[in-house]
């Protein structure tokens, strides 16, 4: 495994190193990002509310990654990014995620802030269902922003945020068809018309594939449309709309057993599991230059959820009926101002921003989608808003300085309606948020950056409230954190960051994910750490490349009284090693060559850290390759290999249900995928 890391990072020292997939800051010598793919530079100020005022560990993906690739789901490109630990259910709708920082992916803690165009975009439980509904063709770049540093966000953004960035403006017409392995079968349109003040962009995407595991059918559609219009050259007023709808077949987890002897085999239990989604975004934006020194910028939305699943997990457990209904309306703004106080330039920027939750969620136990008996009947509001102020101040060209301090506050109610009981949600009071980051410049091409601050979690679903035979109010889980880093550009052909960060909470919960109540466990205090490594460069025109590897360690420092003995174990699914590369040769006139890997090490399956509960899972290399052909003008061939050495991946986790053993959810075989796609 280290070998295999060491060798790809020594082998690939050169990538794509472009800057920015949204408005950059305009002094680029204090830059933190790293890039992967073709990213926009934009040197004009960025607009209120960017990512640009953020001195922390930034990593951006190129829209010309995201529109080449051929993947099941959107989710899986923010794996092309250092030290995203992708976690793949490949269980129909409920496929996979991504996650950071030494937070796995399990769904009991949602740590990441998912934004589709800077529109917050996480279920209730902080799940991330919305990704699924955008297309990779109408992917203009994927930003991520690492740590507790960042004021514009509060729920779910315990270890960061992503923003999905769709295309926006410009004239253009792209279309990609595809087809490959597993019977699988997509098309993509996206189009773009811009003329005077007026611009519209559409995106429609079909997808229907077989799966590589039996009864692991899909099919899903997405629809976009995005229109603005400049009432003058510095305001701008716009509007999105975005619609999904997928049906998926469910093929279940496996013995191990099972698994080693046919990876390809669903159970008959499951025959009759699946699942329908369907989801919508709508949201209106508004973006003003006030005067040369003054932006602001709003958006308000409304985000839809209508989910009805079957599914089950074991032999020894019922098939469920899992119903999710969600609607949340919301609002962001900020207004930031540039001037200079005693020579001294000074950025103040205010914002905030609050969302209104009215969700349900049903369950029942069922036998081939005949319901047997209801096991819950929930309706609950959730109303959260947060507010913040951030200042950057700049002593000297070399000296940004960047305190900040958030504050968010939540109410709402719960209702059983199998029971008639009700509930007010916790009293977390205010939760204050205290930020700080500097970034120093002392000479050409380096920076120094250093950050420090906290984030939050609380309970979602009914875990937010003081149900009974709960008496005492649940406070919130601290999470403080600090990184220290430095990001070396000795020229524009190489680039290379290296950061080293902590994360620990107060009093970490974790959802009980097949609990009848929705209710959720204390794991205990919490310590998150690891340096994340990253290596870029072009050393000559037709050759680009990146390497990153992480290492991390997430352990239990205070334990739940329940379990003392659990005191410096490890969390579980939470592997100590990241790494990921990628390499692109154009070199030879039309044709376009790329490998990218990523890998990891095994992880706990629980926090018992012992084989007698599983023991250790997950660990695996994969490698793709692509090859591109300039057909025409207009027109790109390309052949897709997926899992090039036809490793043998999975999802592993490990079932308390009698008899309790671990269950496993093979990943795909090698998969090979031909597309053409036409732009004019």
């Amino acid at each position: 495994m280290k070998i295999s890391v060491l060798a790809l990072a020594a082998g690939l020292l050169a990538a794509t190193t472009a800057s920015a997939a949204e408005p950059a800051p305009a002094d680029q010598s204090a830059d933190t990002s790293f890039s992967v793919g073709e990213t926009i530079v934009v040197t004009a100020r960025g607009m209120a509310g960017s990512s640009s005022n953020v001195i922390t560990s930034v990593d951006r993906l190129g829209g010309n990654v995201a529109q080449s690739a051929n993947v099941n789901y959107a989710w899986e490109l923010v794996g092309r990014l250092p030290g995203v630990l992708v976690t793949n259910f490949n269980q129909g709708s409920t496929s996979g995620k991504f996650s950071f920082r030494g937070f796995n992916g399990e769904g009991e803690i949602n740590a990441v802030k998912l934004l589709i165009d800077g529109i917050p975009s996480n279920g209730n439980d902080g799940n991330m269902p919305y990704i699924d509904s955008v297309s990779p063709l109408g992917i203009a770049g994927i930003e991520v922003v690492r740590g507790t540093a960042d004021p514009r966000y509060g729920l779910h953004a315990i270890a960061g945020s992503a923003n999905v960035l769709t295309r926006s403006g410009g004239n253009y017409i792209d279309a990609k068809a595809s087809a490959g392995s597993f019977n699988s079968y997509e098309g993509q349109l996206a189009a773009g018309r811009e003329k005077g003040s007026f611009s519209q962009n559409y995106t429609i995407g079909y997808r229907d594939a077989q799966g590589y595991r039996a009864h692991g059918a899909l099919d899903r559609l997405s629809l976009s449309g995005k229109w603005a219009y400049g009432l003058s050259s510095a305001v701008k007023i716009g509007a999105s709309a975005r619609y999904y709808i997928s049906h998926a077949q469910e093929a279940g987890y496996l013995t191990g057993a099972v698994a080693a002897a046919d990876p390809r085999a669903t159970n008959a239990y499951n025959a009759s599991d699946g699942d329908r989604r369907q989801l919508g975004q709508y949201a209106l934006t508004l973006d003003a230059g006030l005067s040369d020194n003054l932006d602001f910028a709003a958006k308000a939305y409304v985000n839809t959820m209508r989910d009805d699943r079957y599914v089950r997990f074991s032999a020894g457990g019922s098939q469920q009926r899992r119903v999710t209904n969600e609607d949340h309306y919301g609002a962001l703004a900020a207004l930031h101002w540039h001037t200079a106080v005693a020579g001294v330039p000074v950025m103040t920027e205010i914002g905030g921003d609050y969302q209104w939750q009215d969700d349900t969620s049903l369950r029942y136990n069922t036998a081939n989608r005949m319901v047997t008996t209801q096991t819950r009947d929930q309706h609950f509001i959730l109303n959260i808003g947060g507010a913040y102020v951030q200042a950057i101040i700049e002593p000297a060209k070399w000296l940004k300085i960047t305190p900040a301090w958030r504050f968010d506050s939540v109410s709402g109610h719960f209702a059983n309606r199998l029971t008639g009981a009700t509930a007010p949600i916790n009293d977390y009071g205010t939760i204050s948020q205290p930020k700080i980051s500097v970034a120093a410049t002392p000479l050409d091409g380096v920076t120094l950056y250093g950050n420090w601050g906290k984030s939050f979690q609380i309970g979602v679903g009914s875990g937010a409230y003081l149900i009974a035979p709960r008496l005492t109010n649940l406070a919130p889980s601290i999470n403080t954190g600090w990184e220290l880093g430095l990001r070396y550009t000795p020229s524009d052909r190489i680039e290379t960051r290296v950061a080293f960060w902590q994360q620990t909470a107060s009093g970490e919960l974790k959802r009980k994910l097949n609990d009848p109540l929705g209710d959720f466990e204390n794991i205990g205090s919490t310590r998150r750490r690891g340096v994340d490594i990253q290596i870029s460069g072009k050393p000559v025109k037709s050759v680009a490349a990146w390497a990153a590897v992480s290492i991390q360690k997430a352990t239990i420092t205070v334990a739940d009284p329940a379990t003392p003995q659990y005191v410096g174990n490890e969390i579980d699914h939470v592997p100590h090693v990241l790494w990921s590369g990628g390499l692109d040769y154009t070199g030879v006139n039309k044709l376009r060559l790329s490998l990218w890997a990523n890998g990891q090490s095994s992880y706990w399956l629980t926090t018992a850290n012992s084989a007698a509960n599983g023991g250790k899972f997950g660990g695996y290399q994969l490698f793709n390759a692509e090859a591109a052909y300039q057909v025409t003008r207009h027109a790109e061939a390309s052949l897709s290999v997926k899992n090039l050495f036809n490793a043998h991946p999975e999802y592993v986790w490990w079932d308390t249900t009698a008899p309790a053993q671990p269950l496993h959810s093979p990943g795909d075989s090698r998969a090979i995928t031909v597309s053409l796609r036409v732009k004019y």
